[in-house]
């Protein structure tokens, strides 16, 4: 597979250089896309609709038996997408500029749908051995007493969780497609844009990130709204044979959880390891042996580190968001249903629903905040030149706003019961403070990897003395960064359990029982806003590839500074996003982590509502967990090491062999190099992945043989939780350092690029580019996998969390 991947990227990029200097080479271009998508294109338009109205049609008539409630979240679901459709097309009705755009943006499609095509037939096939797996161990596993009260047969189980794992799976991987297939066709049009105006290129790259970023929440909803439904319809809940209480359904939807995070984790590896692996190889090699600038295109590398932008940033950012609001979505309905189930409300359908409704208005939110990005200047503004941060922050400002009022409306129509007449109240107030907790994460990462505030400039004036100053500088900032965020994050848990607490909802033993449910909907809160954010995420990466377009057909300076200048915005956002993804994460965990032990609570019909530390078993899961996160990361940025070391041996050999690279006179190879990055990507990403899907399993199995020898049915079942308590706390952490002082260092060096200290190729810059070769790892490969990862562990312990009990 991958030498017919080699031979594509050749045939579309291996063409010789034109007569005129400096003119990039003649491609031919042969895009493959995914079979799924060819026969959608080849079928006649009149089918094509035809099989798309009677799809909607009965996805609405299966939600009409469910619940009104359900029924408008496909109606928004189904807006979104025709919204989407409408930006793409608006998007590719712009032009591609000069034929040599067109030809570079050819070869950059070629290569990323090749490895793309590649990555996800790896990981299709891990996922099917695994739901086989799955399927085992639902078969033979013990059943809850509820699940025996139910009459759902183990085999019946079995193959809901399969097929709830399976779609998760699919539907995240048709999510980190949709974010690279604009990625690679917005690119060109955002450079020719730019050579008309920056505004207008900032309004392509938003509105092509809009598109994904709409289809990607679109679809997560979606699929959990058709999941829940159909499994509604199918098991006849509250009545049928089966004898199933709607209270009990979201737990039937912990394998989507699982499939999404499981595919997520190895898209943002692969990716991950692919576009910095070739960043750095260019980096080092071209600008500070060589001394050509970024994106030159006598570079032979610079193709790998365009396709990388877009399977790393684009395709590996979508399936990590899809993974985020699912698993946010899913472990809210259980806690809702748990609370629900025992406040005995009499319907609870509003507080299971509620995240599927909150998420149906974030799409609204979104788009508005969108669309309100024009592509003409604002007459008002009275600076030269726009800036683009302020520019988006105000579409933020807009979608927060909105945000607000739709949250609080919802939880006035949701949340409202006779029993509590204020608890929507109070659960609006959890969301305002997610919401709240959302902005200060962003405002915080703006602020540490932001060039104009101090401690990016710090880090800038650092690389005047030196490479040791530079990464001593960044490593500082780094550290320093995880103070603030864990602050906000502490007291948003913390203020959101005793709003819900003192919600008014009680039990039938008049406890209070809203604690977790007011920081579940902290947590939607904190998503509300998640298509704009992803929007912002998406930018990023696609203007860095358009200003690598630019570089490479040598366009004229002053369209290169817009894109320069749009670069280095897309590098503040995706910094700011990640912020964003840690936060969430860190209380999307915390949420799993009640299921979880609910969970084990109705397997063992043992009360399990603490953990205990000071178990010495339990304290060694812990440190298990924290040691997981190390390992994890040390294997991701090992691996970005190795690949790049490939890819600096193979450019150097071309220089050496091939002299007239540097005068024109010679083509580089490019597809060589797009070749080793994509195979060793593949190949190391498989290392830090198992280590992370069969570390929770691993410990609670062991444990729960010990536990047998000494008499402790709950040890296994307790010592995963210890892992899960650890490697959350860890994560998080890790997480932030690595985002932030990656970021910082890459934003030093733009900075530094921009005129200040020598500018480009002074000693100072060289210094800089060391610390953003560092860094490179560190933000675009360790820090967002270890997103996933604190939410994959969460879902592979509720899924496996019989494995982990006697009996």
């Amino acid at each position: 597979m991958m030498d017919d991947d080699r031979k594509d990227v050749e045939s579309a990029i291996m063409g010789g250089y034109q007569e005129k200097s400096k003119a990039f080479s003649s491609l031919k271009h042969k895009a493959k896309a995914p079979w799924i998508v060819r026969f959608v294109l080849r079928l006649d338009k009149r089918i094509y609709y035809l099989i798309t109205a009677l799809t909607i049609l009965g996805l609405f008539r299966i939600g009409s038996l469910t619940s009104p409630i359900i029924v408008f979240v496909l109606f928004v679901c189904t807006l979104s997408i025709g919204l989407a459709t409408y930006l793409a097309r608006w998007v590719l009705a712009k032009d591609e500029g000069p034929p040599e755009m067109s030809e570079i943006s050819d070869a950059i499609r070629d290569g990323a749908e090749g490895f793309f095509r590649t990555q996800y037939g790896t990981i299709s096939k891990m996922a099917v051995v695994l739901a086989i797996a799955i399927m085992g161990i639902y078969t033979f596993r013990k059943s809850t007493p509820e699940q025996e009260a139910s009459g759902l047969e183990r085999s019946s189980l079995a193959f809901i969780t399969v097929l709830s794992f399976l779609l998760g799976a699919l539907c995240s991987g048709v999510a980190g497609y949709i974010g690279m297939w604009v990625s690679v066709r917005a690119n060109v049009r955002v450079s020719s844009a730019a050579r008309r105006s920056a505004r207008e290129a900032l309004q392509v790259a938003l509105r092509a990130g809009g598109f994904s970023a709409l289809i990607v929440v679109a679809m997560t909803v979606l699929g959990v709204a058709v999941l829940y439904s159909s499994f509604s319809v199918f098991l006849n809940v509250d009545g049928g044979p089966h004898n199933m209480k709607t209270t009990e359904l979201p737990l039937l939807l912990v394998g989507y959880g699982f499939g999404a995070s499981f595919v997520a984790l190895f898209a943002q590896l692969g990716g991950g390891i692919y576009t910095k692996a070739a960043d750095v190889g260019a980096d080092l090699v071209g600008k500070v042996e060589q001394g050509i600038p970024e994106d030159d295109p006598r570079n032979p590398a610079v193709i790998a580190d365009l396709v990388g932008d877009n399977v790393g940033d684009c395709a590996a950012r979508g399936a990590d968001l899809f993974e985020s609001i699912a698993a946010e979505i899913i472990s809210a309905m259980i806690l809702g249903g748990s609370m629900a189930k025992r406040c005995k409300l009499e319907d609870p359908s509003g507080f299971i629903l509620f995240p599927l409704v909150v998420h149906s208005f974030d799409l609204v939110v979104s788009a508005i905040g969108i669309l309100s990005i024009k592509g003409t200047r604002d007459p008002s503004s009275k600076s030269v030149v726009e800036d683009p941060m302020a520019i988006l922050q105000k579409g933020y400002s807009l979608t927060l706003f909105l945000a607000v009022i739709a949250f609080t409306g919802s939880t006035r129509w949701l949340l409202y019961t006779e029993q509590a007449p204020t608890a929507w109240l109070h659960f609006a107030l959890c969301g305002l403070v997610g919401i709240a907790t959302a902005y200060l994460f962003v405002w915080i990462s703006q602020y540490y990897t932001d060039y104009k505030y101090e401690p990016v400039r710090n880090v800038a004036l650092a690389s005047t003395t030196g490479h040791g100053t530079n990464i001593i500088a960044g490593v500082g900032l780094g550290l320093e960064s995880t103070a603030m965020p864990v602050l906000v994050i502490s007291v948003a848990i913390i203020l959101t359990y005793w709003l819900g607490k003192t919600a008014g909802l009680v039990d039938s033993d008049g406890l209070p029982t809203g604690g977790l449910f007011g920081t579940a909907v902290a947590t939607m809160g904190m998503l509300s806003t998640a298509g704009y954010v992803l929007t912002m995420d998406m930018f990023g990466p696609i203007a860095d590839n358009a200003g690598g377009i630019v570089e490479m057909s040598q366009q004229p300076e002053s369209v290169r500074e817009i894109t320069d200048l749009l670069d280095a915005v897309g590098n503040t956002t995706k910094a700011t996003t990640k912020g964003f993804a840690i936060g969430s994460a860190a209380l999307a965990a915390f949420l799993l982590f009640s299921a979880y032990m609910d969970e084990v609570s109705s397997f063992s019909g043992i009360p399990f509502t603490t953990v205990d530390i000071a178990i010495p078993e339990v304290f060694v899961g812990g440190l298990l967990g924290s040691m997981l996160i190390f390992l994890f990361s040390a294997w991701a940025c090992a691996a970005v090491g190795r690949t790049a070391q490939e890819v600096v041996k193979e450019v150097r050999r071309q220089f050496i062999e091939r002299p007239g690279i540097m005068t024109y006179q010679e083509k580089p190879d490019y597809a060589r190099c797009v070749s080793i990055v994509a195979s060793a990507s593949l190949r190391e990403m498989i290392k830090p992945g198992a280590l992370a899907v069969f570390s929770p399993v691993a410990i609670g199995i062991t444990f729960r043989i010990l536990g047998h020898y000494t008499d402790q049915p709950l040890l296994g079942a307790k010592a995963v939780a210890g892992m899960l308590m650890f490697a959350t706390v860890t994560g998080i952490l890790m997480a932030l350092f690595l985002n932030t002082a990656g970021g910082a260092w890459d934003n030093a060096k733009k900075y530094i690029e921009s005129g200040a200290y020598g500018g480009k190729g002074s000693e100072t810059h060289k210094a800089a580019v060391t610390g953003d070769t560092v860094g490179d790892p560190f933000k675009d490969t360790a820090g967002p996998s270890i997103h996933v990862l604190i939410k994959m562990l969460a879902t592979i312990t509720l899924v496996m969390a019989p494995l982990f009990l006697e009996g």
